[in-house]
């Protein structure tokens, strides 16, 4: 029997075949949920704008157990990342992206960027472009994944090394997920669920992702979307991508920069 929070969920998307198409997995994994998992929470809410605490509130409904307001922060761009990297956004999910909160800041001034243009593309444009970055005739213009950006093929050494990490973390593949775990998606999915203490884990997990699995490589992918010829709103992706991690990495280097919750 599914809970309540994963009913809401699919009442917002229109369907379970829509719910899975939004966060970029197959229908029967999600049609076997009695739950959504933890490690989608993220995703979901950024699909269908269900608040987490209604999805899971054994999760995020007890005070004791909310991630303060920088990881929370952290999170919900890592989830908006994932989000827009799994799949191309529907005209809903362009509608929330319009009213973006944006300040003068470097990632106000990103979100800014991506809410202009997702006021001016349309659903359809948005999709073909998605499609000549990702997927392609053959293959995309960009292939985001960790073990191509460091060494040229696809399911090498980096992809190892990184389930061998999250297996020693507790990490676990989602049933049903079809994308390598190195995938760009995949990888700010897991930082989402890390951020926001969805997933149990050792502390400084997040830090120990990063540095090894997202730092190396994943601003070049985000540099390649901002420039690439054929792209216009996932240009403002990439380089919302871009701010958001060069935030990251500065904000990695202070001393235990987010250690009050391990005190």
């Amino acid at each position: 029997m599914r809970d309540q929070g994963l009913d809401q969920a699919i009442r917002a998307a229109g369907s379970v075949t829509e719910l899975a198409r939004r966060i970029g997995i197959s229908q029967p994994s999600v049609s076997n949920w009695d739950r959504i998992p933890a490690e989608r929470v993220l995703s979901v809410e950024a699909a269908t704008g269900v608040a987490r605490s209604v999805l899971r509130p054994d999760l995020f409904g007890d005070e004791k157990l909310a991630p303060d307001e920088v990881d929370l922060a952290r999170a919900q761009e890592y989830a908006l990342l994932a989000t827009l990297l799994a799949r191309p956004p529907d005209a809903e999910l362009l509608g929330r992206l319009e009213r973006l909160r944006a300040d003068p800041s470097p990632l106000g001034l990103a979100h800014a960027a991506l809410g202009e243009a997702a006021a001016r593309l349309d659903q359809e444009r948005v999709g073909r472009e998605y499609f000549d970055l990702f997927i392609g005739l053959g293959r995309g213009e960009l292939l985001p994944y960790a073990s191509y950006y460091l060494t040229g093929f696809l399911y090498e050494r980096p992809l190892v090394r990184l389930r061998a990490d999250l297996q020693r973390l507790g990490i676990v593949r989602t049933e049903g997920q079809t994308e390598p775990e190195d995938s760009a998606a995949v990888l700010c999915d897991i930082m989402a669920a890390l951020a926001s203490g969805a997933v149990e884990a050792p502390p400084e997990s997040d830090r120990e992702i990063f540095e090894k699995h997202i730092a190396p490589w994943m601003g070049r992918l985000f540099a390649d979307m901002a420039t690439s010829d054929r792209a216009d709103f996932y240009a403002r992706v990439g380089a919302l991508g871009g701010t958001f991690l060069e935030i990251e990495a500065e904000a990695f280097r202070l001393p235990r920069w987010h250690g009050q919750r391990d005190q």
